[in-house]
C-alpha cells in the first residue's frame, strides 16, 4: 500500500496517435472515450485517417466508453478496418452493442420507379369508376328518400327547409338585387353602342330582356346560390362529418340523407326561381335607367317589354333557374357528405361544391339550349 507521503495516482487522461507500421495506419485510443471526449477528437481523428483503406482501431487501452465514443470508433473503422478490443470487460461490452445496434438497422432502398402507362392508366380508370358508382348511389339513395317522405310529409324536417329558405333566398336578396342592376345597365350600354350605329337603340329593351329571362337571370342566380349555398352546404355537412356527427345520427337510427340532405336540396330547389326572379326584375330596371339617359321614356320601354317579351320567356328561365337550384343543393350535399377526416377536408369539400356546382350550371344550360331550340321554343 502507497505511504501517506505518497501521491496518489492520476486518473488515466485520454489520448490519441495515429502512426503508420508496414503499410497500415494504425489509430490508436487511450483512457476515457466518451461523448465530450470524442467530440473534442472527431476531426483531428477522421483527419488522421483520411482516405486510407488499411486501418487498425487499437482500443486495447480505452477504460471507458459510451455510445458517443463506439460511434467514433465505428465511424472510423469503416467496413475492412481491424480491431483491437478493449481489454476493459464494460467498455468491450459497449463496443459490441453499439456495432450489433448498427448492424441491424439496414437502409431502405428505395423500389425502382417503372414507367407503366398501361397501369396508371388501369387505376385512373378504376378510381373514377369507383367515384361513378359513389356518386350514382348518393343519388339514388336521394331520390329514395324522397320519394319515401311523399306519402308522409310529416317526416320532413319543415323548420330546417324554412330555415334554408331564409339562408339561401332572403339573405341573397341583396347580392342579387345589386349584381341584377349592374347586369342590367352593363348589357344596355353594350348593346347601345352598336344599334346606335344602325339607329335600332329602341330594341334595347327587346335585347336585354330576352337575354335576363331566358339566360342570364336563371344562369347568374345559379351562380350566387353555387358560390354562397352550396359551399355552405358542403362546408357545414363536412363539418358534421368530420366531428363524426353524421356517424352519431347513423348509430340512434336517424337517415342522415332524410335529415340532412333532403331539406337542404328542397330549400335551393325551391329558391332558385325567386333569386331568378329578383335578377330579372333588377335587370331590367337598370336596363332601364339607361334608357332613360339615353332619351326613351319608361312608357317606350314597357311597351317594346310587352310587344317581345312572352310568359313562355319567364317560365322557361324559371322552370330552368329549379332544376339548378336542384343540381346545385345536390352537388353541395354530396361534396359536404364525401370529404374526408384531414385538416383539409372542409376546404376541399366547400371547394368541390363550388366548382362542381358551376360546371352542372352550364351543362344543365346547354342541355336545356338544345332542347328549347329542338321545341321550337
Amino acid at each position: 500500500m502507497p505511504s501517506p507521503a505518497e501521491p496518489a495516482a492520476s486518473p488515466a487522461r485520454e489520448a490519441f496517435s495515429a502512426q503508420t507500421r508496414e503499410g497500415r495506419l494504425h489509430l490508436r485510443f487511450s483512457g476515457p472515450l466518451e461523448r465530450d471526449v470524442a467530440a473534442r477528437l472527431w476531426e483531428e481523428a477522421h483527419r488522421a485517417r483520411g482516405a486510407t483503406t488499411a486501418v487498425t482501431i487499437d482500443a486495447g487501452e480505452v477504460t471507458a466508453l459510451d455510445s458517443g465514443g463506439a460511434a467514433l470508433l465505428a465511424s472510423l473503422a469503416g467496413s475492412e478496418a481491424e480491431w483491437i478490443e478493449p481489454r476493459d470487460a464494460m467498455a468491450r461490452g459497449s463496443l459490441e452493442r453499439f456495432r450489433n445496434g448498427l448492424g441491424m438497422v439496414k437502409a431502405r432502398e428505395a423500389p425502382p420507379r417503372k414507367f407503366r402507362p398501361i397501369s396508371a392508366l388501369g387505376a385512373y380508370t378504376l378510381g373514377r369508376y369507383e367515384k361513378f358508382l359513389e356518386r350514382a348511389a348518393f343519388m339514388g339513395e336521394t331520390v329514395l328518400t324522397a320519394l319515401s317522405l311523399l306519402p308522409r310529409p310529416w317526416r320532413l324536417r319543415w323548420s330546417e327547409v324554412l330555415r334554408h329558405l331564409d339562408e339561401a333566398g332572403t339573405r341573397a336578396f341583396p347580392l342579387c338585387i345589386l349584381l341584377g342592376t349592374l347586369i342590367g345597365v352593363i348589357l344596355a350600354f353594350q348593346s347601345s353602342v352598336p344599334m346606335r350605329q344602325f339607329g335600332a337603340e329602341i330594341f334595347i329593351p327587346q335585347l336585354v330582356g330576352i337575354s335576363l329571362t331566358r339566360e342570364l337571370g336563371p344562369l347568374l342566380a345559379g351562380v350566387i346560390l353555387a358560390g354562397r349555398t352550396g359551399s355552405a352546404y358542403a362546408a357545414e355537412l363536412g363539418t358534421m362529418r368530420v366531428n363524426e356527427e353524421v356517424d352519431a345520427l347513423k348509430t340512434m337510427g336517424l337517415d342522415p340523407t332524410a335529415w340532412l340532405v333532403v331539406p337542404r336540396i328542397l330549400a335551393s330547389t325551391l329558391v332558385m326561381p325567386a333569386l331568378s326572379m329578383v335578377m330579372n326584375i333588377t335587370g331590367l330596371i337598370g336596363m332601364g335607367i339607361v334608357m332613360a339617359t339615353l332619351g326613351y321614356p319608361p312608357v317606350a320601354v314597357l311597351n317594346q317589354l310587352g310587344q317581345w317579351l312572352s310568359i313562355g320567356d319567364l317560365a322557361g328561365g324559371l322552370g330552368k333557374g329549379a332544376f339548378f337550384g336542384l343540381a346545385i343543393g345536390y352537388v353541395g350535399c354530396r361534396a359536404g357528405l364525401s370529404a374526408g377526416r384531414g385538416p383539409r377536408a372542409v376546404g376541399d369539400a366547400a371547394t368541390g361544391a363550388v366548382v362542381g356546382g358551376i360546371v352542372a350550371l352550364v351543362l344543365l344550360d346547354g342541355l336545356f339550349a338544345v332542347l328549347f331550340f329542338r321545341l321550337g321554343w
